[in-house]
Formats: structure tokens, C-alpha cells, sequence
């Protein structure tokens, strides 16, 4: 595994680093912010609501800490790198390791909290051994050329698995078809039906992205558990629910999850909080979409992350931790 400064420059290495991410080689860990509050009792994530992960057993981690051929108006995530490519690949298995190792040096100092009587041995214990990773939190992990194994080396741990993509690959998906590495639930980040607003609210760096979303969208059905992911914007992106409607209807996820933007992080120099939906917008933009989309109900929402779940009754709601690896 080569050093992290073969990839990103040092003032990059060193403003990640001072906000916890645990960096290594190309990769990177760290601790969610619904890990530490379900470890003290006080929030979960609404993934865990949803689809029965539980939060303090999350592996939050990406194979790309900072690459992407998207820099999202929206994103809150730190914009840092121009490469659209990664120079060498490190080797999935060193990857899965380290990031797991991370994790729980990333917990170490936790244990405090067992003393303070705010969680129980046990629950940290369980934190120290994630049940699920999240290969979301940052870059666009669909860059890595080794996925598939990457994806296979979780499975095998009894580890599932949430892929989040920006849908700008589909021969990657597709090679995780053919090598049959099929994620737990593949996500991709679909925010419209409308070319023009996709090209002014994700700016993406590939000028025929729209028609590579397009053969990702396409390739969804061939996938177990899947869920596109709209990030609604207030004056942007709130508004051609037909459109959209059309969109989830071709590719037929599983779910699809509306959520508001949320005014922080990096986000915030480039949109102001009136741009945020509120849970009850939220909830009436999800009404509309249903309203020209069949075969689709508004099953859950949470109001802390505005966000609503449409699912296509079909799917089992909660994954089968005992079939992960079979």
C-alpha cells in the first residue's frame, strides 16, 4: 500500500486528517456521526430505521477519499482533488484490513463511555466489530478499479454492504455483475429527470454523462436490493416531479429515498439554508412523485434527516444479515 501523499497533497492530507478521517493509501475511514450517538443511547441513523442496520455496527469507508467526476453543488464533503483517475490501486484485502484496524482506533478513546455509565460494554464491543459497511463517504468509489473484490472480500466477512455511486460508470456495475459481487444495495445519487439541472446541480467533469446515467439506471433491475437517492434542492431541483417520476419508473428500484439538502460543511459556500426543504415539502414533493409513479408507496420518513422512503412493495424492507457471504 503506498503513503496517502502519492495521491493527495499534504495541505489535502492535513485538512482531512484535522477533521477525523483516517487516511490511508487511497482509502479512508471514519466514524459516523449516528455511530457516536447510538452508542450513547441518543440517535440512529435513519438507515437503521429503514433497513435494520444497526449504527453502531457501521463501517462508514471509502476505497476513493478524494476522487470524483462530480463536484456537486450540494455536497458537504470536502471538493479536494481535480484527478479524475486514482495513479495505482492498492490491493482489496489491505484496504478491507486497514480500514477495519482504523475503525477501531478510531474508537479507542470510547471506552470512556462504558466508565461514564453512557453505553454498555457490550455495545462497544459490538462497534469494534461492524456488521455493515458504507462504501459512501466521500470520492466515487465506481473509480476503483478492484470494486468487485473489494465487495466480495465484506461479503465474505459477513460483512453487507450499501454502494453509493454517482451512476457516471455502468461498466463498472457491470463488471460487478460478471464477477457476480453484487453490493447488499446499490445505491446510485440520481437528483433529476431533466438533463439541463443534472448538468447545473452535479457538474459533472464527463461530458456524456447524462447518457452513462442513463446505461446505470438501465442496469438496476439486475440488482437484488437497490435504491436511487434524490437530494432535493429548494429552487433547483424540487420541481419536475413527472420527470423524475419517469426516471424511477424505467429503472425500478427497489426504494427511493427523497432527502433535503442540509446546509453544512462545504455545502455551505455554495448554497444558503433557504435551500433546504423542509421534512413537510419533503413529504408533499414525495405525494407528487407517487402521483405519476405506479407500483410505489411513501412507507417511512425521518423527520431529523428529511427524508421519505417510496418502495415498491416487493423488496423486504429489513436485509438478512445471515445470508450475507452466501
Amino acid at each position: 500500500m503506498k503513503k496517502t501523499e502519492f495521491y493527495l497533497p499534504k495541505e489535502v492530507i492535513s485538512m482531512l486528517q484535522r477533521q477525523h478521517y483516517a487516511l490511508f493509501g487511497h482509502s479512508a475511514a471514519k466514524l459516523c456521526h449516528y455511530l457516536k450517538t447510538s452508542l450513547k443511547e441518543s440517535d440512529v441513523c435513519y438507515k437503521q430505521k429503514f433497513y435494520g442496520i444497526n449504527s453502531h455496527r457501521c463501517l462508514q469507508m471509502t476505497p476513493t477519499s478524494s476522487f470524483c467526476d462530480q463536484k456537486c453543488t450540494y455536497c458537504w464533503r470536502p471538493i479536494t482533488s481535480k484527478e479524475k483517475k486514482l495513479k495505482a490501486f492498492d490491493k482489496p484485502e489491505e484496504i478491507i484490513e486497514k480500514a477495519l484496524e482504523e475503525q477501531k482506533q478510531l474508537l479507542s478513546g470510547f471506552g470512556s463511555l462504558v466508565k461514564q455509565g453512557l453505553t454498555s460494554k457490550k455495545k462497544l464491543e459490538e462497534a469494534l466489530s461492524p456488521m455493515h459497511a458504507a462504501i459512501s463517504l466521500s470520492g466515487e468509489p465506481t473509480l476503483y478499479k478492484k470494486l468487485p473484490e473489494l465487495i466480495r472480500g465484506f461479503h465474505k466477512r459477513k460483512i453487507s454492504t450499501f454502494l453509493v455511486s454517482n451512476a457516471l460508470h455502468p461498466e463498472m456495475l457491470e463488471l460487478l455483475l460478471k464477477k457476480k459481487a453484487k453490493p447488499t444495495q446499490l445505491y446510485l445519487s440520481i437528483d433529476t429527470g431533466v438533463e439541463e439541472i443534472h448538468k447545473k446541480l452535479n457538474k459533472p467533469m464527463l461530458k456524456d454523462s447524462w447518457k452513462r446515467m442513463q446505461k446505470s439506471l438501465a442496469l438496476l433491475k439486475k440488482f437484488p436490493r437497490t435504491c436511487i437517492r434524490v437530494t432535493l434542492v429548494k429552487g433547483i431541483n424540487d420541481n419536475h416531479e413527472k420527470k423524475l417520476a419517469e426516471l424511477i419508473a424505467k429503472a425500478r428500484p427497489s426504494f427511493v429515498e427523497l432527502k433535503s439538502y442540509m446546509h453544512v460543511g462545504y455545502s455551505q459556500q455554495r448554497l444558503e439554508k433557504e435551500n433546504m426543504l423542509s421534512m413537510r415539502e419533503v413529504r408533499a414533493f414525495s405525494k407528487k412523485v407517487l402521483k405519476h409513479l405506479k407500483h410505489y408507496v411513501l412507507k417511512a420518513e425521518d423527520k431529523k434527516s428529511r427524508v421519505a422512503l417510496l418502495w415498491n412493495k416487493k423488496t423486504k424492507l429489513k436485509i438478512d444479515f445471515k445470508k450475507i457471504g452466501k
